[in-house]
């Protein structure tokens, strides 16, 4: 790994003050790249960024980031989007109203699916760039008591991804989705709250539900947001020129089949 392998690129990355977005922003700046991250504050924003606050589950929000980050970057070679997550509340099916699928949706497709096309064109017309899509394990091994509809959104994303990848692929326009399995970061211990909250348990009896539902973990711990972060900036990178339509998963072996 070269410590400029990013220099002259101009990235975008969403949800990029928390998490594997804060780690990824962090992860591109060590490696040159002029960064633009995107959230709803710009507390707690990595040194070194730029940041557009702005609220991406709105229609307008794509247009306003996209037309920030061009303006500040004279265009954008790498787009990732992390943004997603859920606040539903836990109970299965019977619990989650139209309003929470309609959020679920919004957050963790419509996100990325706005951005792509507010972005890509100026890719597209360069005839070279990179997209990763950040999904979920979840997309085949969903929690039925708290993230159904989580779990149906990355799934509607990582199809998505492959769609797209088909069509701009050919153009010049590299895509790929990085799947994680449990993270961990505060989206992780906020869903932890909620299972807690809504069967009057213990968070400890939250946690242990969630690694239950999902098998466990074989390499006996969460990921780290900087271990998700360096699978990313691989794909973003040149060194990873010929991957294209694929999905990484990294998950420490939770999914029990290949």
């Amino acid at each position: 790994m070269s410590l400029v392998e990013f220099e002259g690129v101009r990235a975008v990355v969403t949800a990029g003050t928390r998490g594997a977005g804060r780690a990824t922003v962090e992860r591109l700046l060590q490696g040159g790249a002029s960064v633009v991250t995107a959230a709803r504050s710009a507390a707690n924003a990595p040194a070194g960024a730029s940041v557009v606050e702005v609220d991406l589950t709105r229609p307008e929000g794509a247009e306003q980031l996209a037309k920030a980050a061009i303006g500040r970057l004279g265009g954008v070679d790498v787009l990732i989007h992390v943004l997603g997550g859920s606040s539903s509340p836990g109970g299965g099916f019977a619990a989650l109203e139209d309003a929470h699928w309609t959020a679920e949706l919004d957050l963790n497709l419509m996100t990325a699916v706005r951005l792509d096309r507010a972005l890509l064109p100026q890719m597209l017309a360069r005839g070279r760039g990179a997209v990763v899509h950040v999904s979920s394990i979840q997309r085949t091994l969903p929690l039925p008591e708290s993230t159904t509809a989580y779990a149906a959104a990355k799934a509607a994303l990582t199809t998505y991804s492959k769609a797209l990848s088909k069509e701009v692929g050919p153009k010049g326009v590299r895509v790929n989705v990085v799947s994680p399995g449990w993270i961990h970061t505060e989206a992780a211990d906020d869903l932890m709250r909620r299972i807690a909250d809504s069967s009057g348990g213990s968070l400890e009896a939250a946690k242990q539900s969630i690694l239950d539902a999902l098998g466990g973990i074989p390499l006996g711990q969460p990921a780290k947001p900087q271990e998700v972060a360096e699978l990313i900036a691989f794909l973003a990178s040149d060194r990873a020129s010929a991957i294209h339509g694929a999905e990484y998963v990294i998950d420490g072996g939770t999914i029990p089949t290949i």
